[in-house]
Parts: C-alpha cells; sequence; structure tokens
C-alpha cells in the first residue's frame, strides 16, 4: 500500500448529543508512522472523536477512511480486523485473570477460536509465544501468572497498551494513557509509548502539554468539538488561539 494514502482521514465528521455538538466538523488526516498528539482540555471532544473514529458510537454526519477504507460508522470489531486498536481512559481489563490471560483473550477477540479460548489454547504454541512477546514488551513477562488484580495500577495501564499491541495494529489510538500515574509509573509509560515500532502509526489522547508535546512528532488540538490549530511543537505553542486556550490565565 502506497505511503500516500493516510493511516486515518477523518472529513466534516459530526456528533451531536441532544442540541450540543461534542465533535463540529472536525477534518483531520494523519500519514503513516505519524505520531499525533491530540490535544485539548476537558470537553474538547478528544475522546468522543476516538469513539466515532473506532465505532464505538456512530456519527451524525462525516466520514472516517482507515488505510483508504471507508469505515464511517463500522461496528469495532470490524475495525480491529482491519488493523486499529486502542486503549480507553478508563480500564478495561480482566481483573480476576492472570495478565497473561489478559493477553490471550486479547489475542483471542481476532480469532476464530475465541468461542472456545482456553481450552482452545492448550495446543497453540504460537499463542503462547506471542503472549510473552507481548508482555517481554511491556516489562510486564515477569507478571505473567500474577493476577491482574494484584498488580498495581502503572502495570495495568502498561498492560492494556500489550493487549493493544498484540492485536498487531496498523493504527494505534491510546486515550490518556498516562492518567492516573505516579511520576515513576509515567517515565515507564513515556519509554513505552516512544518504543512502539515506527511502523505503527499512533494518535494519543493527552491534556498536559509539557509531557504530550514530549511524545508527538505533530499537533492537532481542539476545543469545543472543533479543530482549533495543527503543526509542529513551535508552531503549536506558539498559536494565539492555543495560547488563549492554555495560559489564559
Amino acid at each position: 500500500m502506497s505511503n500516500t494514502i493516510p493511516a486515518l482521514k477523518i472529513t466534516d465528521l459530526r456528533k451531536r448529543f441532544g442540541g450540543l455538538p461534542a465533535v463540529d466538523g472536525v477534518n483531520l488526516t494523519i500519514p503513516v508512522g505519524d505520531r499525533r498528539l491530540l490535544l485539548g482540555p476537558n470537553g474538547a471532544g478528544k475522546t468522543t472523536l476516538f469513539n466515532l473514529i473506532t465505532g464505538d458510537i456512530a456519527p451524525s454526519s462525516g466520514r472516517v477512511e482507515l488505510f483508504g477504507e471507508d469505515i464511517t460508522g463500522a461496528p469495532s470489531h470490524r475495525c480491529a480486523h482491519r488493523g486499529l486498536a486502542r486503549t480507553y481512559q478508563i480500564l478495561t481489563l480482566f481483573p480476576n485473570n492472570t495478565l497473561r490471560e489478559n493477553v490471550y483473550l486479547a489475542l483471542l477477540g481476532l480469532s476464530p477460536l475465541r468461542l472456545n479460548p482456553f481450552r482452545s489454547l492448550k495446543n497453540r504454541a504460537d499463542y503462547a509465544e506471542r503472549a510473552e512477546q507481548v508482555l517481554q514488551q511491556v516489562g510486564l513477562l515477569s507478571l505473567a501468572d500474577r493476577k491482574l488484580s494484584e498488580t498495581a495500577y502503572g502495570e495495568k495501564r502498561r498492560l492494556e497498551i500489550a493487549l493493544a499491541l498484540a492485536q498487531k495494529p496498523r493504527l494505534l489510538l491510546l486515550d490518556e494513557p498516562l492518567a492516573g500515574l505516579s511520576r515513576e509509573e509515567r517515565s515507564d509509560v513515556q519509554a513505552l509509548i516512544r518504543a512502539i515500532p515506527s511502523d505503527i502509526t499512533v494518535v494519543l489522547i493527552e491534556h498536559d502539554m509539557d509531557i504530550a508535546l514530549s511524545l508527538a512528532s505533530s499537533i492537532t488540538v481542539m476545543y469545543y468539538g472543533q479543530v482549533i490549530a495543527e503543526g509542529d511543537r513551535a508552531s503549536i505553542t506558539a498559536h494565539p488561539k492555543v495560547r488563549e486556550v492554555y495560559f489564559a490565565d
């Protein structure tokens, strides 16, 4: 596939909840391999935009294309099969299972074996190997057989990224992966995000400008459901509307 086709193209995307425009005419093009920061204060429409991209909610109007294919309003499982993975602002893990079992479940989500998961895995060395690979990738292999409920919050955040990477995505959406972390945990997760292979396009939601700008090669700023600025770090920090939003006080 030619790299002239963007990883993600959004055209005039809108979502209203009653009379409230949560996403209001967003246009966005993200090239393959980009590290894009989606920046904005709480209520800017960032997570709603992610939900529209992944099919968790349907748009009121507009278009979403993934690597040139129209996925507007497609169910989330169809998007996953086409190379789209995401994490959530609120953790969506299985606390009574081990870290290894959580990865197995993520792998099975894209497999016909999912209807009888743990029995099907008994003779699947490839699944066991892939699970160990992704746990190693996020520094959690030593905890593979520990119940998720017995792990620290930062480890849960790293596991959620592991589950997304286990699906071998071409486009990865990270929704505030640093939220609620201690300084040390933030450092670990930042290092993990920087180490994501360059052939995976990454879109990251964050509202802490200082931390987020260190992770991105390009930035899109949203405010009240609209894109108000796009560019690199220098142009964004100098943009008058961005300065008004972030530095008004």
